[in-house]
């Protein structure tokens, strides 16, 4: 699935297995199985489910997420979320009540005075 400027709905109901890429935003309301990456951000929706590893700029998990995500600005885990897997990002916020069973690693950059 190739995804464009504009925003991209996996509806419920619906089910993808296969790599999503592409510079526009993704909301995954459905179910999406395999490799996601996308320049622009993803939302998982409460009901939404995802099984893959994500290369995405900002992500925000209110559904099921299982994979290892390397985002390049911020992860969003909120209160509804079940989160399995690695989170490599410079932010990452996980609000109170959330799921979460993996590791972080926030690569912010060191200042040279440190």
């Amino acid at each position: 699935l190739k995804v464009t400027e504009a925003s991209c709905i996996v509806s419920s109901g619906i089910e993808i297995r296969g790599n999503v890429s592409g510079s526009g935003s993704l909301i995954v309301e459905g179910k999406v199985e395999g490799a996601i990456s996308l320049e622009d951000d993803m939302t998982i929706a409460p009901n939404g489910t995802v099984v893959a590893d994500l290369q995405i700029r900002d992500l925000t998990i209110n559904g099921t997420m299982s994979g290892n995500v390397d985002a390049s600005d911020r992860v969003k885990i909120s209160p509804s979320a079940v989160v399995t897997g690695d989170i490599k990002a410079p932010r990452i916020v996980i609000d109170e009540g959330a799921h979460f069973q993996g590791s972080i690693e926030m690569d912010v950059p060191v200042p040279d005075n440190l």
